[in-house]
């Protein structure tokens, strides 16, 4: 079990001794690509790491060890952007970026930017999708992203013919549920109650219409047949979700979406905690626990 607990008593000459604090670190989801008279892969979701609960990290691993905070120390916390859509059908989608909790008496806690999903040009073929915390889905003619192990799955490869892939979600592969859904995300109770975050973007596909983003902020991809552009739906914000793919007529772009932004959230214990950051939101009291969810970056001070 990796509940955050406190650590009571003080060390040699009066010096209070550190605690332990659960964390979930989410990395900003990838872009997603598009097609031109082909279809484009779902964007990866970011990188999910927790350390709380028992409950799963991404990749199908354990939760981690909850990390010891000092007293007056300062921890400074970075939370990734959102992958741009690709710019065009011949650029895949952007990668998202890290997220990170850094100190100086820790070890860094880094979750890897979703990977960018590919793009399709109907005379040139597909262009590869990006590694990353999750990968990206791929398109036709071209590779699914690899997930980073103990953070996220890799992009769906089912595609065939003119149809795109999921983006890889932290709980599971790209077109797990079926052919360019994105993989789903996980959920954690980590504020008090439960939420999914690190779904991945859907993929294109030539059943004209809608496919389903990963559960846990994964955007939906929408495809039309014909002249049509059509634009999927971005990852959700601070959940780190993969964008969903879309279409366009010509070589510049306009059907695909960006990533969702991460998150990175602390359960202090309460007798321990100093009241002193920067960039959180609201705290949350759950119990004896008081808990800082930063949708942006900040500082929190032992």
């Amino acid at each position: 079990m990796a509940f955050g607990y406190q650590v009571l008593g003080f060390g040699s000459g009066g010096a209070a001794l550190p605690y332990t604090v659960d964390f979930l670190c989410i990395a900003g989801g990838g872009g997603s690509g598009e097609g031109q008279n082909g279809y484009g892969g779902g964007g990866g979701a970011g990188g999910y790491r927790s350390s709380f609960g028992g409950e799963a990290s991404g990749g199908g691993c354990a939760a981690e060890t909850a990390l010891t905070f000092g007293v007056s120390t300062s921890y400074t916390i970075t939370v990734g952007g959102g992958g741009a859509a690709a710019p065009n059908v011949q650029t895949k989608g952007s990668n998202g970026s890290n997220s990170v909790i850094s100190g100086s008496d820790i070890t860094d806690i880094t979750s890897i930017g979703g990977g960018g999903g590919s793009s399709v040009y109907w005379n040139i073929g597909g262009v590869h999708a990006g590694n990353g915390g999750s990968g990206g889905g791929e398109g036709y003619n071209a590779n699914a992203g690899t997930g980073t192990a103990c953070q996220g799955y890799a992009g769906g490869d089912g595609a065939t013919g003119w149809l795109g892939s999921g983006g890889g979600g932290a709980s599971e592969e790209g077109d797990t549920d079926s052919l360019g859904y994105g993989g789903d995300g996980l959920s954690s109770a980590i504020t008090g109650s439960s939420v999914a975050r690190g779904g991945g973007g859907a993929g294109s596909h030539d059943n004209f219409g809608t496919q389903l983003g990963g559960d846990g902020g994964g955007g939906q991809s929408i495809t039309t047949s014909g002249p049509t552009v059509a634009t999927g739906t971005a990852g959700t914000a601070n959940t780190g979700g993969g964008g969903g793919a879309g279409t366009t007529t010509a070589t510049g772009g306009a059907g695909g979406t960006a990533g969702g932004s991460g998150v990175v959230i602390l359960r202090i214990p309460t007798s321990w905690y100093s009241g002193t950051s920067s960039g959180a939101e609201t705290p949350i009291v759950d119990g004896a626990y008081t808990i800082l969810v930063f949708n942006g970056n900040g500082t929190y001070t032992g």
